[in-house]
């Protein structure tokens, strides 16, 4: 079996599937069958392996003619969302259309739009079904799903982790922010959507990890010649930070204070 890594027009993604067609190489168009039907993309690489994954199949290697469908697919989109956010606009909505995405085989048009609520979009409705004569989708999404599609930069500098390889998005709180002693300032452990980034919860577990057995933040200790209380841990420096009486902030080895607590228990 070969695994191949397909990417979709209008997603940075790239998405694993398997097949049989040795021909198939990386650069060439394909047609890939998900839940909602059949995909086209591109594949980005290609990997043989000895067995069989479980992924799904593609279905085959694209034609010149399925790479004029999506073109005028593609074309349909635009059309389709300008004219919908025209409606949008009439109709005085309460919604923000983020984007207009036609299947591949037209079976149907989806429209993500946000809210902050519920909204009455039937007049809606009927105007697109007027107009494009094909079945009609509006789908709310939420802020995060925005930005996962409009993509961004991060204030790490690189692409945006939603939009390049998240497919699911995990709960984050406040409290991985301060077991990675983050400043809990919202603009700094906030992401392009408003949200607490996702990031936070890549390092939580090893954090929780890394401080078993070592004393709490707010602890006093004494090593060699200095004494205070622990203010916070370092785990890419395997340090621990400790405040004087004085209010001088030293730090020292994780090693020395796994010694001196060594010593103590003794």
């Amino acid at each position: 079996m070969i695994v191949l890594g397909v990417k979709f027009r209008k997603d940075n993604r790239i998405y694993k599937f398997v097949t049989n067609d040795v021909k198939i190489k990386k650069g060439d168009y394909v047609l890939a069958k998900l839940e909602r039907g059949p995909y086209l993309g591109q594949v980005i690489e290609r990997i043989e392996m000895a067995k069989e994954l479980p992924l799904p199949q593609i279905e085959r290697k694209a034609t010149k003619d399925d790479l004029i469908q999506d073109a005028k697919n593609a074309a349909l989109e635009r059309i389709a969302f300008r004219f919908c956010a025209e409606r949008i606009k009439s109709h005085e909505l309460e919604m923000k259309l983020i984007r207009a995405q036609c299947l591949f085989d037209k079976s149907k048009l989806i429209f993500y739009y946000t809210a902050d609520g519920r909204v009455d979009f039937r007049e809606l409705l009927k105007d697109l079904v007027k107009r494009f004569r094909m079945r009609i989708e509006l789908r709310q999404i939420g802020v995060r799903n925005e930005t996962q599609m409009i993509g961004g930069i991060g204030p790490c500098g690189r692409e945006l982790c939603c939009s390049l390889f998240l497919n699911t998005f995990v709960p984050v709180s406040v409290k991985m922010a301060k077991e990675q002693y983050m400043s809990l300032n919202p603009e700094k452990i906030s992401g392009l959507c408003g949200r607490l980034m996702c990031c936070l919860a890549y390092e939580f577990p090893l954090y929780q990890t890394f401080k078993e057995g070592l004393p709490p933040c707010g602890e006093t200790v004494k090593i060699d010649n200095i004494e205070g209380k622990i203010v916070r841990y370092s785990l890419l420096r395997q340090s621990a930070f400790i405040e004087t009486p004085e209010g001088q902030e030293v730090e020292v080895r994780l090693k020395d204070l796994n010694v001196t607590l060594k010593e103590t228990e003794a």
